[in-house]
């Protein structure tokens, strides 16, 4: 996967200093400078059984992550792209054990190396959908004990130093994390926030959390039983966004199950006979049927019990009731269709969107932020002076490049978005297009204008954020104005240089 131009940059830096550095400094610089090639790394964290597993199969497209509360799911386990499936069981010392998927495609529920020699697993999996995304599976939070086990801070906080005699796959998984989904039920506790405040403070100084960062509200079909969640789980979702406004980018309400059943194509042909079959039963008997779990198994139907068991496994109430709706509707309904109206009730699509929008479009900036972070702390670690003095000073050189202002924008458009620091609406608004995007006539509402038009529109406007900024604003205001004002002015020098000669 090629770098974007701001994390090449940051590539280069390291391949500058890297020869220049001792000892451990010298192999964590080179780490990062290997890791800024490599696909974007998205964690995925959340409580125990919140159905991060579950998600982990919906984003790889095949069910491979064990659901069930078990060896696997306690162990850091990430998933990235290869040429051939494979699964590794990297011990501490860094050797590894390989091993194949069971019959099902999934990680096997015994790994054969005992629990506590085991650092993490390594997934390589031929899904196109990890060439340019990693994905990590973290423990969750105990519902006892709230403390984060060591192998996920590994992962999400770089808080465990890395062990200078584990190889290079292994030190690069102990590296942390670019961005992070958050997955909880029901309702945010004090330690979710917790965890993503730890994330934050070791991330937001140059990444821009929550710019990095995204809840996912799972299982919202227990809201309402067999009924529609749709209508209670939209405004839940908003008011936990509004708990959660300065941690998370958003929060998006998902279905899991019926993300998973769909995206790795789980239902097959004789699945939707039997809920067609369902479909065909008098209203009388299909609602008793569908009115509760226990009803759907014990009660006599022409579906045998093991089939509506596993329609359960798939679907789960609420999915069968809404699958068995489309039926009614329409007896004819083919199988890819019905697939794909699952697909939109599971909430996924907004997921993936947002997801594509969040994270991958923003990917050289993510990264590139995640590794000035890493780099000064590197700096702050090392041994000799000289090492410390370098790295500042080369995160320093960067940090002043034009290019490098994106980030901070992307840090006050946070610091805005979240209502950290409060701006008129208008202003907010055009702060957010300036941060997110790189197109002038998106940014400036000119869509069609020309070169000179879009230039003189970018110099009207930051003279407005200048005269904002000494004139009516408050000291917070004042900063964010002076950041503003030099990225408009950035952006009219970046559309007059696009002019051909």
């Amino acid at each position: 996967m090629s770098s974007g131009p701001l994390s090449s940059r940051v590539q280069a830096l390291c391949g500058e200093c890297g020869p220049r550095l001792a000892g451990s400094t010298q192999a964590a610089v080179v780490d990062i400078s290997r890791r800024l090639g490599e696909p974007l790394r998205v964690a995925i964290a959340g409580r125990l059984k919140s159905g991060k597993s579950t998600l982990v199969n919906s984003l790889i497209g095949r069910r491979v992550a064990p659901t069930e509360v078990g060896e696997c799911t306690r162990l850091v386990t990430q998933f990235r792209y290869g040429t051939t499936d494979r699964i590794d069981v990297v011990r501490r010392d860094g050797s590894r054990a390989s091993l194949p998927l069971d019959e099902s495609g999934m990680i096997p529920q015994k790994l054969g190396v005992p629990r506590d020699e085991v650092a993490y697993v390594d997934v390589t999996l031929t899904s196109d959908r990890l060439e340019d995304l990693t994905v990590v599976d973290t423990p969750g939070l105990s519902s006892t004990n709230s403390s984060i086990s060591d192998e996920a801070r590994r992962f999400l906080f770089n808080e465990a130093p890395i062990d200078d005699d584990i190889d290079d796959d292994s030190a690069g998984a102990l590296s942390g994390a670019e961005a992070i989904v958050y997955v909880f039920t029901q309702s945010v506790r004090e330690d979710d926030l917790q965890a993503l405040k730890s994330f934050q403070s070791m991330s937001s100084k140059l990444s821009s959390n929550p710019i990095n960062s995204l809840g996912l509200f799972n299982k919202v079909d227990k809201l309402s039983g067999t009924g529609d969640p749709w209508p209670v789980a939209e405004p839940l979702a908003n008011q936990q966004g509004q708990v959660l406004r300065r941690v998370v980018s958003d929060v998006v309400p998902v279905i899991g199950l019926l993300a998973e059943t769909t995206e790795a194509g789980r239902l097959t042909a004789a699945d939707c006979e039997a809920l067609r079959t369902i479909a065909s039963m008098s209203d009388t008997e299909r609602q008793v049927l569908l009115a509760s779990v226990d009803l759907f198994i014990a009660r006599d139907c022409a579906v045998s019990k093991a089939q509506r068991e596993r329609l359960l496994r798939l679907l789960d109430i609420y999915g069968v009731s809404f699958a068995v709706a489309q039926f009614v509707a329409n007896p004819r309904l083919a199988t890819g269709e019905l697939v794909k109206q699952l697909f939109l009730a599971s909430g996924f699509p907004r997921a993936r969107s947002t997801l594509e929008r969040a994270f991958r479009w923003r990917t050289d900036a993510i990264k590139a932020g995640w590794a000035l972070t890493s780099l000064e702390k590197i700096a702050g670690h090392a041994e000799r002076p000289a090492d410390r003095e370098l790295l500042r000073d080369a995160v320093e050189r960067v940090l002043q490049q034009p290019e490098y202002h994106r980030l901070r924008m992307l840090d006050v458009a946070q610091q805005v978005t979240t209502g950290s620091v409060a701006l008129p609406e208008d202003m907010e608004n055009e702060l957010t297009r300036l941060a997110l995007s790189d197109d002038p006539h998106w940014i400036l509402g000119m869509s069609g204008a020309t070169v000179e038009q879009l230039a003189k529109a970018a110099l009207e406007a930051a003279t407005r954020w200048r005269a904002f900024a000494v004139a009516g604003a408050s000291p917070a205001q004042a900063r964010i104005a002076h950041v503003v004002h030099r990225g408009f002015f950035l952006l009219s020098q970046q559309v007059r240089k696009s002019q051909p000669a």
